[in-house]
């Protein structure tokens, strides 16, 4: 809420404290629908028990940003437009991930990601993240693809220098207006920007993390390496996670017995 204050709302009354994703999917209905969701959906993270039976079982997962992707397709009306920020792992995950990109770029049109540098949410996580765009109503044709480039002399994000909205000002220049067909009118392909047919998409599995074809130095992007670090990382977290549970038991343990 002093959030919401500090940037210009005045009263927040409308906001509330709760998890969107405990209502089950089948219960949000035509009076719920929306046409325009703009939305940051947490990432990284890992719902509670239970939360992923209240979406259909192609789609159930316990990750959040994968659950909020579904839900935001069911809520937007025909024609209703969606720009949210989802994480790498979202484009090139399989699985679950793979079905639920695909019914995206079935029931609506993915037209444009925009690819964000390193540490745009420094100091909370070093995740990589993506702006994606699209309209339900029409199936996708192609995406383009668009590269934020840091700003002159700037080679990270910090809490002290974050992105700033001036930046985008390329983007917007580059954006072009909508055509009736779901595409965009005098978008061209640049050093920073180009598309990919949903043909070449389809034919790499749903893959999305597809780099700058301009780049000669695309950096670490490979599937194959990619994922078996990730799966890792979450193996990790797990032993990391039952240490610290196992320690705070015997601390309390021991405290206990002390009398205190």
């Amino acid at each position: 809420m002093t959030n919401l204050l500090l940037h210009g709302i005045d009263v927040p009354s409308n906001v509330r404290h709760d998890n969107t994703l405990t209502r089950p999917l089948r219960d949000w209905g035509p009076k719920d629908r929306v046409d325009v969701i703009v939305t940051n959906p947490p990432f990284g993270g890992m719902e509670e028990d239970g939360i992923e039976s209240n979406f259909p079982s192609e789609f159930r997962t316990r990750e959040t940003a994968d659950l909020f992707l579904v839900l935001i397709m069911k809520v937007l009306r025909p024609r209703g437009r969606a720009g949210l920020v989802l994480p790498d792992g979202t484009l090139f995950g399989e699985g679950v991930k793979t079905r639920i990109k695909e019914a995206l770029l079935t029931e609506c049109n993915l037209h444009t990601i925009v690819r964000l540098p390193n540490g745009v949410f420094n100091p909370y996580t070093s995740i990589r993240t993506n702006l994606l765009f699209f309209t339900k109503g029409l199936p996708t044709k192609e995406v383009w693809y668009y590269e934020h480039p840091y700003p002159p002399g700037a080679k990270s994000y910090n809490k002290g220098k974050p992105i700033r909205i001036e930046e985008f000002e390329a983007e917007r220049k580059w954006w072009g207006r909508p055509d009736k067909n779901g595409g965009y009118i005098k978008r061209q392909e640049n050093d920073q920007a180009w598309r990919i047919s949903i043909d070449q998409i389809k034919a790499g599995s749903f893959n999305l993390d597809l780099k700058n074809p301009r780049n000669s130095d695309t950096g670490p992007g490979d599937v194959n390496h990619l994922l078996p670090e990730y799966e890792k990382l979450l193996a990790q977290i797990v032993e990391t996670r039952a240490a610290l549970k196992k320690e705070l038991c015997h601390a309390l343990t021991a405290t206990s017995g002390t009398g205190i």
